[in-house]
């Protein structure tokens, strides 16, 4: 692991529809996350934010067949994979703060084109395998693993001028608990890895993560970690959306 940490904020919420995720950057910088990188030893570089103007993303609709604030989102994702792109060419060690999931669309393009072959973790709630087709809900959020698959809208699969970003068997998502009906059938077809949040009670999360790295480490030279505060319990962090129990 590089020896300089760059952090990145992406204080984006235009994948979905509730107000405050565009504050999370800011509230881990307040909370003191450079110091504690610091006292880990490492050197600590703050890159800001990605400029984003909130007050321009496009009006939902109730179109099933609409993907809300796809322009935003689209603008988002690309500036975030330029801003990266930077970050990983000078071998520093990104941390992205988000923002809504979306961002990820972006973070792992960016992670792709500096990897031969780019593993993810995803713990999450949610496995966000959602596909136009299969959406319930038209928010962007719920896509972006079917999107670095290459599933999905072009402008969005197509971030960084190449898809797909990954492939099915370099994914373990870990603690979804909330799979639509659409995800499930396409974690199905495509063998992706998948430990529920029944099986993480059951093996311990320490053996989860173990056995992740292990099954990764045969496939991939590279592993994006993905961490969707969801996937904690509601009771931990009540205000995200939307909430699934029993993490």
């Amino acid at each position: 692991m590089a020896k300089t940490i760059a952090i990145l904020g992406a204080p984006s919420q235009a994948g979905q529809e509730q107000d405050g995720t565009r504050f999370g950057p800011q509230a881990l910088r307040d909370a003191g996350l450079t110091a504690q990188l610091a006292e880990l030893g490492y050197q600590v570089q703050d890159w800001g934010d990605l400029k984003i103007n909130h007050e321009i993303l496009t009006k939902k609709t109730n179109s099933r067949e609409s993907l809300k604030n796809l322009a935003a989102v689209v603008k988002v994702s690309q500036e975030l994979f330029t801003d990266l792109n930077r970050i990983l060419s000078q071998d520093c060690f990104p941390i992205v703060l988000g923002g809504d999931h979306s961002i990820s669309i972006g973070s792992i393009a960016a992670a792709a084109n500096h990897a031969e072959n780019l593993g993810v973790i995803w713990l999450d709630a949610h496995p966000d395998l959602n596909t136009v087709e299969t959406t319930p809900s038209g928010r962007i959020h719920g896509m972006p693993l079917a999107i670095s698959l290459g599933l999905g809208h072009p402008q969005l699969i197509n971030i960084g001028g190449f898809y797909p970003k990954i492939k099915p068997d370099q994914i373990v998502i870990i603690g979804a608990r909330s799979i639509d009906s659409g995800e499930k059938q396409l974690i199905k077809e495509l063998g992706i890895k998948l430990y529920p949040m029944t099986a993480v009670r059951r093996l311990g999360i320490q053996q989860v993560i173990a056995e992740s790295i292990q099954y990764l480490a045969e496939k991939t030279d590279a592993v994006h970690l993905s961490f969707d505060l969801d996937v904690l319990d509601p009771g931990v962090a009540p205000e995200l959306a939307p909430p699934a129990p029993t993490g």
